[in-house]
């Protein structure tokens, strides 16, 4: 459902850097081991099914019930539930390529936020993406994902 709005130009795409030749600056986060923690415990979460209004590992995520998880299990942070709310996090807004792991990074369109995913690093991102799908690590680079990035918050 989500990746079925992809698309745009061939132009656009050529003027961005394939994601080989892209260098993501490595920033070190304020907290390392909270960081550490969050990025372990989501990518630990990599294969879990996609569903809708999903907050656990055995009823399956959406994008801000793994955000969610994540951060309560790890950290004991209770985030908001949807994605508009916690795009809505106090907490700086972080151009990408002043990102650092564990920072919330959000997409949309048309100035609404419609998902979010956990950042990891090197220009990466745990998500859980779409109906029938499973939580996975995309790159911020990707036709879609690039297109489509609204923005980041650091929580940590």
């Amino acid at each position: 459902m989500l990746l079925s709005a992809c698309g745009g130009g061939k132009a656009a795409r050529a003027e961005i850097p394939p994601a080989s030749q892209r260098q993501w600056a490595t920033l070190a986060p304020a907290d390392p081991a909270s960081a550490n923690s969050v990025l372990m415990r989501a990518i630990s979460l990599v294969g879990t099914p996609y569903r809708y209004g999903g907050n656990t590992p055995q009823a399956g995520f959406d994008c801000s019930g793994l955000i969610n998880y994540v951060y309560r299990d790890m950290l004991d942070l209770a985030l908001p539930r949807t994605t508009r709310d916690l795009a809505a996090v106090q907490g700086p807004r972080i151009a990408p390529e002043r990102l650092s792991p564990g920072d919330l990074v959000f997409f949309g369109s048309r100035g609404s936020v419609t998902h979010a995913g956990i950042y990891v690093g090197e220009g990466r991102f745990v998500h859980a993406p779409s109906s029938g799908g499973t939580v996975r690590l995309d790159h911020l680079d990707g036709h879609y994902w690039r297109d489509h990035y609204s923005g980041a918050r650091r929580v940590l």
